[in-house]
C-alpha cells in the first residue's frame, strides 16, 4: 500500500483531503508544546489519583507489575498506531486506518463505538465535576454545575483547536506538576531523606511479601488498570492538527512508554514504599485517596484540599479532551459518509461545529438522566456499555497495522519513519493480552456486566451498518 510521504503536510483520502489537515491556517494549529502536554495529560485522571488505591489494596505491591503490564499493552497499541499515523497523518486516526486496512465496516464500527465511549465519558466527568462544585458551593445545584461545565468547555473548543490546546496545556500542567512533586518528595521520604522520615523501601516486601496474594492476581490486576491508560490515542489526533503532523505523531507515540512508566508505575511504586499496602484505607473519598495519604505522611498542609483541586482539574481536563476527541471522530466519520454530512462541516478556524454540538447533546442527555432518573439504570448502562471500547480499539489497531504492513513492499517498509518491532509477533501479543483481560472480566459480576452491555451496543451498531453503507455508497 502506498503512503503519502511522512513529511507531507497533507494526507489524502479517497474523499479528498483528510479533514482538518488542509485548509486550516497555521495560526490555528497546535504547537509542539500543546501536543506534548496533551499526550502527558491525556492518561492522567481520577483513576490514578484515587482508583489506584483499590488496585493496591487488592493486589499488594505487585500492583506495580499490573500497571507495568497494562502499560506495555497500551504501548504496543500506540506503537502500531504510530507506524500508521506517521506515514498517513489523519484526523480520526485509527478509524481512517481501519477503513484502509480492514474495510468500511471496520471504520464505521470502531469510529462510532469510540464516539459513543467519549459521550459516556463526557456525561461521567460532567456529573463528577458538577457534584464536586456543588459540595464547594452548597447553593449551586449539581445538575446546573454540570451543564455549566459543559457549556464552558464547548465554548473553548468552539473558538479554535489552538484554544483547546492552550486550555488543555494548562490543565494538564497542573496534573503533571502534582505528580512530579509527588514522585520527587515521595522518593525522598521512602529513602529516609525527607524531614522526620525513615527508610521505608522495605514496605515493598515486609508485609506479606511483594505479592501477598500471589503473582496470579497481579496478572488479573491488568484488567483493573488497562482502562486507566485509555486516552493516549488523543495525542495522535491532536498531532495531526499540529504545525508538523508527522513529527508530532512520531514524538507522541515513541515516547509514551516512558511517560507511562514514570507517571503510573512510578506513582504506584512510591505509594507502596511510603505506606504499607495493607494500611491504605479504602478510597471512598479524596481524603482517603492514596495520593492524599502520601502527601499527609509527608506533612504537607491541607493535603486533602490540594488533592480535591488537582482531581477537579483532572476531571475538567478529561471533559475538555473528550469534547475534542468526540467531535473530531464524528466529523471524520461524516467525512467518509458514515454519518450525516452536516457533522463534517467546519468553521473558518477548522472546528467541526456541528459534530461538537452533537457530541455535547449526547453528554447533556446522559447527564440529565443521571440527575432526573437516577434509579432508571440508563446512566449505569451507558457507563458499563462503553467500558470495553478501549479493548475493541486496541484489537482493531493491531489487526489494521498487521494487514497494512502485510500488503507493503520491502521498500515501503524500509521507508517507514516509525516501525513496530518483531512484526507480527507483537500484534499477536497485544490481541492475546486483550483476550486475557476479557477472560478475567468474565470472572466477576461487574466485569460480565461490562462485557455483555458493550456487546449489546456493538451488535446494535452492526445492525445499523447496512443503512450507513447505503448512505456512504450514495455519497
Amino acid at each position: 500500500m502506498a503512503h503519502p510521504p511522512a513529511n507531507s503536510p497533507q494526507a489524502s483520502t479517497p474523499n479528498g483531503p483528510a479533514p482538518g489537515i488542509s485548509g486550516d491556517t497555521t495560526v490555528h494549529k497546535l504547537k509542539p508544546r500543546h501536543v506534548t502536554m496533551i499526550t502527558l495529560g491525556g492518561i492522567i485522571g481520577a483513576s490514578l489519583f484515587v482508583g489506584s488505591g483499590n488496585v493496591i489494596r487488592s493486589v499488594g505491591p505487585a500492583a506495580i507489575l499490573s500497571y507495568l503490564m497494562g502499560g506495555l499493552l497500551v504501548f504496543l497499541a500506540m506503537r502500531m498506531l504510530g507506524e500508521m499515523a506517521a506515514a498517513r497523518p489523519s484526523i480520526g486516526s485509527f478509524m481512517e486506518y481501519a477503513r484502509v486496512g480492514l474495510g468500511n465496516w471496520a471504520a464505521y464500527l470502531v469510529g462510532w463505538l469510540y464516539w459513543y465511549f467519549w459521550v459516556g465519558v463526557l456525561a461521567y466527568e460532567a456529573v463528577l465535576g458538577g457534584e464536586t462544585l456543588a459540595t464547594w458551593f452548597p447553593g449551586l445545584p449539581a445538575w446546573g454545575a454540570s451543564l455549566a461545565l459543559l457549556a464552558i468547555f464547548v465554548g473553548t473548543n468552539l473558538i479554535s483547536v489552538r484554544t483547546f490546546g492552550e486550555v488543555e496545556f494548562w490543565l494538564a500542567s497542573i496534573k503533571v506538576l502534582a505528580i512530579v512533586v509527588f514522585l520527587g518528595a515521595g522518593t525522598l521520604y521512602a529513602l529516609g531523606l525527607w524531614p522526620d522520615a525513615t527508610l521505608s523501601v522495605s514496605n515493598l516486601w515486609a508485609h506479606g511479601g511483594f505479592a501477598p496474594h500471589g503473582y496470579g492476581i497481579a496478572l488479573t490486576g491488568v484488567a483493573l488498570v488497562i482502562f486507566s491508560y485509555f486516552g493516549t490515542e488523543i495525542a495522535v489526533m491532536a498531532a495531526a492538527e499540529s504545525e508538523d503532523p508527522a513529527k508530532g505523531i512520531r514524538q507522541a507515540t515513541s515516547t509514551i512508554i516512558w511517560r507511562i512508566l514514570l507517571f503510573f508505575v512510578g506513582a504506584i511504586a512510591v505509594i507502596c514504599m511510603v505506606i504499607a499496602w495493607d494500611e491504605l484505607p479504602e478510597p471512598t473519598n479524596v481524603a482517603a485517596a492514596p495520593f492524599t495519604q502520601v502527601f499527609e505522611r509527608l506533612g504537607i498542609p491541607a493535603a486533602s484540599v490540594i488533592m480535591q483541586l488537582v482531581i477537579f482539574t483532572a476531571v475538567v481536563s478529561v471533559l475538555n479532551s473528550g469534547l475534542y476527541s468526540a467531535s473530531r471522530m464524528a466529523a471524520a466519520l461524516a467525512q467518509q459518509g458514515f454519518g450525516p454530512a452536516l457533522l463534517a462541516r467546519r468553521s473558518s478556524r477548522g472546528v467541526p461545529v456541528y459534530a461538537l454540538f452533537a457530541s455535547t447533546v449526547g453528554g447533556v442527555i446522559a447527564s440529565l438522566v443521571n440527575f432526573v432518573a437516577p434509579d432508571s439504570g440508563i446512566f449505569e448502562f451507558i457507563m458499563n456499555s462503553a467500558g470495553l471500547v478501549a479493548l475493541f480499539v486496541y484489537v482493531f489497531i493491531a489487526l489494521t497495522q498487521w494487514n497494512l504492513r502485510r500488503t507493503m513492499t520491502p521498500e515501503q517498509v524500509a521507508d517507514l519513519k516509525l516501525k513496530v518491532w518483531l512484526f507480527p509477533w507483537l500484534n499477536i501479543v497485544l490481541i492475546g493480552g486483550v483476550l486475557f483481560v476479557l477472560v478475567v472480566m468474565m470472572g466477576s459480576e461487574s466485569g460480565r456486566t461490562q462485557v455483555y452491555t458493550s456487546l449489546m451496543v456493538t451488535v446494535a451498531m452492526l445492525a445499523l451498518w447496512p443503512l450507513a453503507r447505503k448512505k456512504a455508497l450514495n455519497d
